[in-house]
């Protein structure tokens, strides 16, 4: 079993189908749009098999969660694995650059990864993160 898909809310369909299609290598379908329900949606799809739906709606109302200073219950953000650290610090750095906030890192974690955390443009949390091996954490 594997998890198919993962939905998200956005009121700007093509902005954020742009952000995961350029910084992450996602490959978007064809826009669906369902002009009765004024529904218009993109699947992403990665190499991994893993997809994104982004899904917009006029009438949706905003999230009212604080999504960068607080974290509350349920889901909290998507992962992107990466080969080793290097990539990950290349990542960051090209987020940075592009204007994109980190939040946190790059850093090592207890758990044996290296990573960091920023925001897409809807500021949902994005966790960029690989495994770890003592010789490569010398080096960056």
């Amino acid at each position: 079993m594997n998890i198919d898909h993962i939905a998200i809310w956005t009121a700007d369909l093509e902005r954020l189908k742009n952000f995961y299609v350029k910084y992450f290598d996602g490959r978007a379908n064809r826009k669906y749009i369902n002009p009765v329900k004024q529904f218009e949606s993109y699947f992403i799809s990665f190499e991994s098999g893993a997809r994104l739906e982004l899904m917009q709606k006029p009438q949706m109302p905003p999230n009212i969660n604080d999504t960068i200073g607080t974290q509350h219950l349920g889901i909290i953000h998507i992962s992107f694995g990466m080969n080793n650290m290097e990539e990950v610090s290349l990542k960051c750095k090209e987020l940075e650059r592009a204007g994109f906030k980190i939040l946190q890192g790059p850093r090592k974690t207890g758990d044996g990864y290296f990573e960091f955390e920023t925001l897409d443009p809807d500021n949902n949390r994005i966790e960029v993160s690989a495994l770890y091996t003592d010789s490569e954490i010398s080096e960056i």
